[in-house]
């Protein structure tokens, strides 16, 4: 299937006839785009034994990623449980025939379909990319009078009824705190407590801070104490909980504690037993390794989710630092801190993939160049680490990619101690980039005519060379200025100066301070601004150029396709801006806005955006790039910008860096752009992001079997239904009642029976 038209007919219809609120901003159109992930090739050349390491470390993932229901919405659990419970009963093409017969329409089941399909793939009823909610796009009386009829309601009516009354109300309801994610008044979160503010997030990460705990496998719940102080439960991921356990590197933080006139108390079992299937499948895994360092690994991983222990998963991320270029690729854990509203929280995720070898030599030849190219960017040797690690960099076809959503590329690990000592990989998911790369002419929006078979024809090359840089050059460059617990400094204080101020360094990182924890809500999305600017820059190298393949005129339009491709992305990035609260929900699209505001105010002509009438008779907008600006003005422009960024962030100065990225993060009225306006029109033309269906493996006998399903959104249900064959009923306990016993901590979902799945 192709890519959604913008705001399609239906959509806007059926959105328009749902209610005043229900606009197309919060539903899925019928008319997604549903591609499958393609990794046939790649999995038939693994060996007997690494199928079954795949196999095992894919059913830890697919595990794993269900603890994203628990940290989305209090309602995601009740929403997942109850469709998992209806699609077994009855598949799709099956459910669709009670469903007319019920008096739905072909669209309305569609839009069904659609829903339940968002929600899989977001693992949760908000999207993955953006943070806002969608509703299924039919009247919640049909709905319910299909789902009270089906054959999951005849053969478990109290538990069936019972699940679609908890969560009706909160999978309809678009009251203006719940359409999107975020902390207090400003969206909804299931990493704090309802009652948390901004205010009790720094607190708490003050407070960890001073114990040395890592937020990232934590959540936040607030209370109020006997004395009528504030209490505050830190609450870790672990298969343990409170029960007397053998002593371990965690077992002494497990306490309370009080820290500035509030009560702490850290404690643990946070998705117990969630992660006890895991940590099953990492031991079963363990069996199949390559080799010692894999091994290693895994047991850390297991000591990490069993003990609740980060600085044991950071051990395990050594090892898997070591193991270079293995045949079979993971990586699992709590990881991407996007989706917490303060921005240090992990989502977990978990991916596992297979190298494709003819991309990777082009990504290895990058590597080689690495030391060259790091001294091509624009800051000082001293802002740079005093040792270039070689990372291992590889493009993988991806068997799994459980949790919210899919990268293209990941440059990992996350924690800035290894990062700056031990190194990191970089991996560019090739399968994915395949069906990001689909682009049918007619959707493109925003672009003149002229530039559009250009854009198609060199997106995806150029996608690559992007990618390629922005991951090992971007986020692997770059050093913290740190002063650790005994008092030493990683940099000379008399001789490194600021090259901003002309002065001597003034500000450094302290013992137990990160990246994430010191620049927090700001922390994600600067960053990708910083890689994303490093892409544009380097991709100006002839000999980057020359690594992928691409010369002359060639080479040329790759650039030119490649910034292009930013600005427009810029201008589609007023999507994801909420203006009632002045916030951006996705970190990548706000580094896109920045960079499009940095080379707009290059001027010169350099990128135009104009308002513009559609041939529909609409309000449009054309994004123009004058290609023979790129160097001589959008060059020095991204040098300057590129350096403060750097300075900013290796010197921990988060008033000035806060300063710098939210005031070019602004979106205002003002002319010549007039962005709010815009936004109106990108809203208008936007695209829903594409539904990707991945594969299962099944163990038959000793072999791994490869289940492939078809592109659409009945398949990627079935993808989901046949995911838990041995134990989908008591996973969908598991997680209504984890659901449940949380539940007080935020005033909806209604309290629903305990074991009620």
């Amino acid at each position: 299937m192709g890519e959604p038209e913008a705001g399609s007919e239906f959509a806007m219809r059926a959105a328009a006839a749902a209610g005043p609120m229900a606009d197309a901003q919060y539903i899925l159109p019928n008319d997604i785009g549903v591609f499958s992930l393609d990794c046939r090739e790649a999995f038939r050349l693994l060996s007997p034994t690494e199928r079954l390491y795949a196999h095992h470390l894919s059913r830890a993932a697919w595990y794993g990623g269900l603890a994203v229901l628990l940290q989305t919405s209090p309602e995601a659990p009740y929403i997942y449980a109850l469709l998992s419970r209806l699609f077994r009963a009855q598949d799709p093409d099956q459910l669709r025939q009670h469903a007319l017969a019920e008096g739905l329409t072909e669209e309305e089941y569609q839009a069904f379909l659609v829903y339940a399909a968002g929600v899989y793939s977001n693992m949760g009823n908000y999207k993955s990319f953006g943070d806002t909610k969608f509703v299924p796009n039919l009247p919640k009386e049909k709905l319910e009078r299909v789902i009270l009829g089906t054959k999951a309601a005849q053969q478990h009516p109290e538990e069936v009824r019972s699940l679609w009354q908890t969560c009706r109300e909160l999978m309809f309801s678009l009251e203006p705190r719940l359409r999107h994610l975020g902390l207090g008044k400003e969206g909804i979160t299931t990493y704090f407590s309802g009652d948390c503010t901004m205010e009790d997030a720094k607190l708490a990460q003050d407070f960890l801070d001073s114990q040395n705990l890592s937020a990232y496998n934590t959540r936040l719940f607030k209370g109020v104490s006997q004395d009528g102080k504030p209490c505050y439960e830190v609450r870790l991921a672990s298969v343990l909980g409170m029960e007397p356990a053998l002593h371990s590197e965690m077992t002494s933080k497990l306490k309370s504690y009080e820290f500035r006139g509030s009560h702490f108390q850290v404690t643990r079992g946070d998705y117990a037993p969630i992660l006890q299937k895991v940590v099953e499948h990492l031991e079963k895994a363990k069996a199949y390794a390559a080799n010692s360092q894999q091994e290693q690994m895994l047991a850390q991983y297991i000591e990490s989710f069993t003990q609740g222990s980060i600085e044991a998963h950071k051990r395990g991320s050594r090892f898997w630092i070591q193991d270079k270029g293995p045949i079979v690729e993971s990586y699992i854990g709590f990881i991407e801190s996007y989706r917490d509203p303060f921005g240090s929280r992990g989502e977990f995720e978990g991916f596992v993939a297979m190298v494709n070898k003819a991309m990777s030599a082009k990504f290895e030849c990058l590597v080689a160049s690495a030391e060259q190219l790091l001294k091509e960017l624009p800051w000082p040797p001293a802002f740079e680490k005093d040792k270039f690690l070689t990372p291992d960099f590889t493009s993988l076809d991806v068997l799994t990619f459980s949790g919210s959503g899919i990268p293209a590329g990941i440059n990992i690990p996350n924690y800035d101690d290894l990062r700056q000592t031990d190194g990191f990989k970089n991996v560019s998911l090739g399968n994915v980039l395949a069906v990001a790369y689909a682009t049918q002419r007619e959707k493109l929006t925003f672009l003149e005519e002229e530039d559009k078979d250009l854009y198609i024809r060199w997106k995806g090359p150029s996608f690559d060379v992007q990618v390629g840089l922005h991951e090992l050059l971007g986020h692997g460059s770059g050093k913290l200025f740190v002063q650790d617990e005994k008092g030493a400094f990683n940099f000379d204080q008399e001789t490194v100066i600021n090259p901003e101020t002309g002065e001597q360094i003034q500000s450094w990182y302290r013992s137990g301070e990160t990246w994430d924890s010191k620049f927090s809500t700001i922390a994600s999305s600067y960053e990708e601004c910083r890689a994303e600017s490093v892409g544009l820059y380097l991709c100006l190298n002839r000999q980057v150029l020359e690594i992928f393949g691409f010369e002359g005129a060639d080479a040329e339009d790759v650039i030119y396709v490649n910034w292009l491709n930013m600005v427009r992305a810029g201008l589609l990035a007023l999507e994801f801006y909420t203006p009632e609260t002045s916030s951006w929900r996705q970190a990548h699209m706000q580094a896109r806005f920045v960079i499009l505001r940095v080379l707009l105010e290059a001027g010169e002509g350099l990128v135009t955006v104009t308002p513009t009438t559609g041939a529909d008779g609409r309000p449009d907008a054309q994004v123009r790039l004058d290609r023979n600006k790129i160097r001589p003005v959008g060059k020095p422009a991204l040098e300057r910008f590129l350096r403060k960024l750097q300075v900013l962030k290796s010197t921990g100065d988060v008033a000035g860096g806060r300063a710098l990225y939210e005031g070019y993060a602004a979106v205002t009225d003002a002319s010549p752009e007039c962005f709010l306006t815009l936004r109106d029109t990108v809203l208008l033309r936007k695209e829903s992001r594409k539904l990707i269906v991945q594969p299962n493996t099944r163990l038959e006998g000793s072999e791994v079997q490869l289940l492939e399903y078809e592109a659409s959104a009945a398949g990627l249900i079935r993808s989901f239904s046949e995911r838990f064959p041995e134990d989908g009923p008591e996973l969908e306990e598991v997680l209504t009642q984890l659901a449940t016993a949380d539940a007080r901590f935020w005033k909806s979902p209604s309290e629903a029976p305990s074991g009620q799945a």
